[in-house]
């Protein structure tokens, strides 16, 4: 005997909206309220909310927000892990730091994909939302954040 399940179609919402940051040179720049307040607006209760960094030197990360140390041990680590250092790489025309920051959104993402739950974005207690800046000076960031669900 096969059994069919019956499908529930419900309305679908999509939401979208492109954010503007301009960052302070290498350093975490906490998205986390402002991607919380488009979720709100969004009206979606349940469904995904997909982020994009629009870019290829900086990296966007779901992290500690409660402990800075933790942010700082990470800058620190990555700094050891790929040094700026114009003898290492062949791509050096924008500076020193640029090949780096390559490497380092390589290791990193430049997107995320978090529920939505409950009207709200389903991260844990101690998480935060970042762009990770990856390049010494300050730079204009563009995150793409889409919303879908009901």
């Amino acid at each position: 005997m096969v059994k069919i399940r019956r499908l529930v179609v419900t309305e679908k919402h999509c939401y979208q909206k492109l954010v503007r940051l301009q960052t302070n040179g290498k350093s975490f720049h906490n998205v986390t309220a402002e991607i919380e307040a488009l979720v709100r607006q969004s009206g979606v209760q349940t469904g995904l909310c997909n982020l994009f960094l629009r870019h290829s030197s900086a990296s966007l990360v779901i992290q500690e927000n409660a402990d800075p140390d933790v942010l700082l041990d990470l800058e620190t680590f990555f700094a050891q892990l790929i040094p700026e250092d114009d003898s290492r790489y062949r791509h050096c025309n924008e500076g020193s730091d640029d090949m780096p920051a390559h490497i380092r959104t390589v290791l990193t993402k430049s997107s995320e994909v978090i529920p939505v739950w409950q009207g709200k974005l389903g991260l844990g207690m101690w998480q935060g939302i970042y762009v990770w800046e990856h390049r010494s000076l300050g730079r204009s960031r563009e995150l793409l954040v889409h919303i879908t669900g009901d």
